[in-house]
């Protein structure tokens, strides 16, 4: 079956400090994040979340940082990439922020560039531009 959409809808990014974290990507990605309330059902009760700006039907994957004393940070797992105009311009903001760049500013061929970083919480994230 041919896909029009990208398979990815939804991302999370589990944190200690909802705070720390939340100021992290603000800062990083020059964005204002939104406190969004938590899904019902949900079966713990010191859950937060807060949402990365998103354009309705637009094409990119939309997501958010939650906190919850059932998920924990770290490296090793997801990799979340964020598109930018040029990563070089976030990978700067990132040790100001309090993260920490894993590998600069490089070349992925015909698909441009990318960064790899680590965040407040220990998460490694993605940063990938076209140029």
């Amino acid at each position: 079956m041919a896909r029009n959409t990208n398979p990815v809808t939804w991302f999370e990014i589990y944190v200690e400090d909802m705070d720390r974290a939340r100021k992290f990507y603000a800062t990083v990605l020059a964005e204002t994040l939104s406190d969004m309330p938590v899904p019902e059902g949900t079966e713990t009760g010191d859950m937060q979340m807060v949402a990365f700006p998103w354009v309705e039907d637009a094409s990119n994957a939309a997501g958010a940082l939650v906190k919850s004393s059932d998920t924990k940070p770290g490296a090793g797992g997801t990799l979340v990439y964020f598109t930018c105009e040029d990563c070089s311009v976030e990978e700067e903001r990132v040790p100001a922020a309090g993260g920490k760049v894993l590998q600069a500013k490089f070349p992925i061929g015909e698909n441009g560039f990318c960064s790899i970083c680590m965040d407040t919480e220990g998460n490694v994230i993605g940063f990938h531009s076209n140029k």
